[in-house]
């Protein structure tokens, strides 16, 4: 078991994928499981420290990688030429490694926080198996992140930040036997649910940079939490994209406290 993360805390939570629900004092921790690519360590470690820094609850947060999944036994799929990332299809082990128990999240690892994950969990309903921001998302462009093929399909972009109900029955057929052998279609599209069993999040916690629009005087469309769906400012080509400033701010300030850390 990783040690529980604070807001305040900086330090690594470990890589420790197979976690369950913990307690600390009278509060469940979140289980925040983040994909992780090799390409994109930087961001992986500024979502992980915006997540942290602005928690008012305690949370874990959690690097999916593949290498160690696949020395768990837990991952052996050969990877696709549509998958743009190397968590494209282990994202869909969180019910598993949450041990079935509880509600636990996964996100991208293309996203800074600019809320309190608390604000998010407050609008979770145990009625529902998982609980997503519903994009009505067709990307004009024919290719995203560092020249990454570009596709499309139903529901694109609501698998990149999800809230399961691991305790769900429905959510019991993630089994790594099924994630592993599953198409894109069946696990991105959610087809092991009904419509019905999927609840809706406002979409500024997975506000999709170059797709969603802040309205002037409308702070219900103030982004909580911006996703880079298509690059960010730690690839070169899109260093200057829409709200890069915030990020590249966040990994300034992430940087000073890893230095400070280790002084």
């Amino acid at each position: 078991m990783s040690e529980v993360m604070k807001s305040s805390d900086t330090k690594s939570s470990g890589n420790n994928v197979d976690v369950r629900n913990v307690e600390n004092g009278n509060k469940k921790v979140l289980k925040i499981f983040v994909g992780y690519d090799p390409r994109e360590d930087l961001a992986y470690e500024v979502c992980r420290y915006s997540l942290l820094k602005r928690s008012s609850i305690p949370i874990e947060v959690h690097p999916i990688k593949q290498s160690e999944l696949r020395e768990k036994g837990l991952y052996w799929r050969e990877r696709g030429k549509f998958e743009s990332t190397e968590f494209s299809f282990s994202r869909f082990l969180t019910p598993h490694l949450a041990g079935f128990d509880g509600w636990a999240m996964f996100v991208d690892c293309d996203f800074l926080y600019l809320g309190d994950i608390k604000e998010l969990t407050e609008l979770i309903d145990d009625k529902y198996a998982i609980m997503c921001v519903q994009h009505d998302y067709t990307p004009k462009e024919t290719t995203k992140m560092d020249g990454a093929v570009q596709t499309l399909y139903p529901r694109k972009n609501w698998s990149s930040m999800v809230l399961y109900n691991c305790s769900h029955p429905k959510n019991k057929v993630l089994t790594p036997d099924v994630v592993n052998s599953q198409t894109g279609a069946f696990l991105h599209r959610f087809q092991w649910l009904e419509d019905d069993e999927i609840g809706e999040v406002p979409f500024v916690w997975n506000f999709l940079v170059g797709h969603n629009k802040v309205v002037e005087g409308d702070l219900k469309t103030s982004p909580r939490a911006i996703h880079y769906t298509l690059g960010g400012p730690w690839f070169e080509a899109w260093k200057d994209c829409e709200f890069g400033d915030l990020w590249l701010n966040e990994m300034e300030e992430y940087k000073k406290a890893s230095e400070k850390k280790m002084d």
